[in-house]
């Protein structure tokens, strides 16, 4: 492995955390900026207020008539995971405020494209719809609205995505993305969008009476947070004090098994134990099972999933999920060798100088998974990376390249994209997304001119210490708090994720054992530095060929964790990083 530069995160010294916390707790969430306990308040009451996000009230309105005059409702949604749970929560939510006529339908990404197109509005007319939702799409839908609109069908748009200049001509629009928008928190999922609206809804339906003038049962939003939990995880936004708070409240309901059939079965599919389930494992056991769905077929099998009401069934599409996803890292392997060959050669070419960003395309790439494709080469080089694959089979003169863009840490990749399009007005067809990913579109005779473009216009937006190879730790531990009831006050502290980071440890070990498992994952029994304490670690996806074989002193950077093992829990450090000494 190469050597990275291993520092320490810095910590907000004026902090008016109680000292009744652990002290390397304390120091965690120091270096997490968090000042008072109040930013460790989860209480549902804690929630930012609905009534701060623009035209929420015109939301509401459309509703409340589609709910009166039992209007049809047509969802449209996004073909990733938060797109499917803010479809299956949409659904859900509004059937227990007692509307009954909704369905929706989901673009295959490889016939109509990213969100509401023209051609998708063709394919819901034929559903008749008084009412058109967007879920996760929508902000950059000018055509699409217009054509709805021309067609008498009125339109929701619910998004979190960056908003272009021109906006839709919708009935009402709900991102808190917009200029002007009042709701404090950005950072918001489209599943965190949905279940805004949902509780505005019922908000304004309680003050008018109507749950008891319909002998309706008022419902229990918060009985829905497993799928804000699951969408909010799986779409890598900043877990700010808001999301922190759904995201702990969905992980609640389903350690007590309180969840809904379809994360359940899954969750089971995958061996995932309830006891010490963590905000990670959504994102790594359920988000990529949900998301194969959308990347090689469609994922109205992954909504269906989520909707159903019957174990039973869950499990069966938890099982076709499982082999769609088993199907889909078999064509990213063979995708990232490839890659990797090129990068290889390449590097050799250029004296091993590796440029400020990597753009990628082979021409029988798949399109679903290149932005997978552009995590692995990101995560393995540090550089911002877009990977490109056909937009179709055709083999017609003016082939079109979907691009699947990845980022790093201090770099607003969406944001660069725009700026792309101002200094080469012709280069980028369509593109979108967040500070983490987008995705876009261009010619594929402007490829060439597009990956030099790319680069040029990195070196204006990152310096070469921005994207020097860092492992950020939390410090050391000493030997007492190596230990599962520290692991268990870690994991209990969070949810962690994106912007809240778990938390890491660096330390000096001797390695006793060390052997291969499941194929490519390193099993190390470590000694503890001037400690006879022997631990179990594991280092995933590194082998033989890519650790220092020759020595058994090393300094490591690691995460502490529970491992359970038939029945049997213990302390595990799982490897982020490792040298040799």
């Amino acid at each position: 492995m190469n050597n990275k530069k291993i520092v320490r995160r810095p910590t907000f010294e004026e902090t008016e955390l109680p000292d009744s916390l652990h002290p390397v707790l304390k120091r965690i969430y120091a270096a997490r900026n968090i000042q008072s306990v109040d930013e460790l308040d989860y209480s549902l009451a804690s929630l930012l207020p609905f009534n701060t996000l623009s035209n929420i009230d015109k939301a509401v309105s459309l509703l409340q008539e589609s709910l009166k005059k039992q209007n049809r409702i047509l969802i449209v949604a996004d073909f990733d995971a938060d797109g499917a749970t803010s479809c299956a929560l949409m659904m859900r939510g509004l059937s227990t405020m007692g509307i009954k006529n909704i369905v929706y339908v989901v673009p295959n990404r490889f016939e109509y494209g990213y969100g509401l197109t023209p051609e998708i509005v063709d394919v819901a007319l034929n559903y008749e719809p008084d009412l058109l939702i967007t879920v996760d799409n929508g902000i950059s839908s000018i055509a699409g609205v217009k054509r709805a609109k021309e067609n008498g069908v009125k339109v929701l748009i619910t998004d979190h995505h960056l908003p272009a200049e021109e906006l839709p001509d919708a009935n009402a629009i709900i991102n808190p993305q917009l200029i002007d928008d009042q709701f404090s928190s950005k950072n918001l999922a489209g599943v965190g969008v949905v279940f805004y609206i949902l509780l505005a809804l019922r908000a304004k339906l309680r003050e008018e009476d109507w749950f008891e003038k319909n002998n309706v049962v008022v419902p229990n939003l918060a009985k829905l947070l497993d799928i804000v939990a699951l969408g909010t995880v799986a779409d890598v936004v900043s877990l700010d004090k808001n999301n922190r708070t759904m995201v702990a409240h969905g992980l609640k309901l389903i350690k007590q098994n309180k969840t809904i059939p379809g994360i359940s079965a899954i969750l089971n599919q995958s061996g995932r134990s309830l006891s010490n389930l963590s905000a990670s494992d959504l994102g790594f056991s359920i988000a990529p099972k949900l998301n194969a769905a959308g990347r090689l077929t469609d994922m109205s099998l992954g909504i269906e999933c989520l909707l159903t009401d019957d174990l039973g069934k869950a499990k069966e599409m938890a099982n076709q999920l499982n082999e769609l996803n088993k199907e889909r890292r078999q064509i990213q392997e063979e995708m990232q060798d490839q890659a990797m060959s090129v990068l290889d050669e390449y590097l050799q070419d250029v004296s091993g100088e590796i440029p400020t960003g990597l753009c990628l395309y082979e021409a029988d790439w798949h399109q679903g998974v290149i932005g997978i494709l552009a995590a692995k080469v990101k995560e393995k080089f540090n550089r911002p990376v877009i990977a490109f694959a056909k937009e179709d089979d055709t083999e017609e003169e003016n082939i079109v390249l979907k691009g699947s863009a990845r980022s790093i840490s201090g770099l607003h990749i969406r944001d660069l994209l725009e700026d792309m399009t101002r200094l080469y007005p012709d280069l980028i067809l369509t593109f979108g997304g967040h500070a983490m990913a987008a995705g876009l579109t261009i010619n594929e005779t402007d490829y060439d001119k597009f990956s030099k473009g790319f680069v040029e216009i990195l070196k204006l937006h990152l310096s070469v210490d921005e994207i020097e190879n860092e492992c950020f730790t939390d410090g050391e531990l000493s030997a007492n708090d190596l230990s599962m009831q520290f692991a268990q006050v870690i994991q209990n502290a969070g949810p962690w994720g994106q912007h809240f980071p778990e938390p890491v440890f660096e330390g000096r070990f001797k390695i006793m054992d060390k052997r291969i498992v499941g194929e490519k994952h390193l099993k190390l029994r470590l000694q503890i530095d001037g400690n006879n304490r022997i631990i179990d670690a594991i280092a995933f996806n590194i082998t033989d060929e890519s650790w220092p074989v020759n020595t058994d002193e090393i300094r490591t950077t690691y995460r502490l964790g529970i491992n359970e093992f038939r029945g049997n829990s213990q302390l595990q450090l799982f490897i982020e990083y490792i040298e040799p000494l």
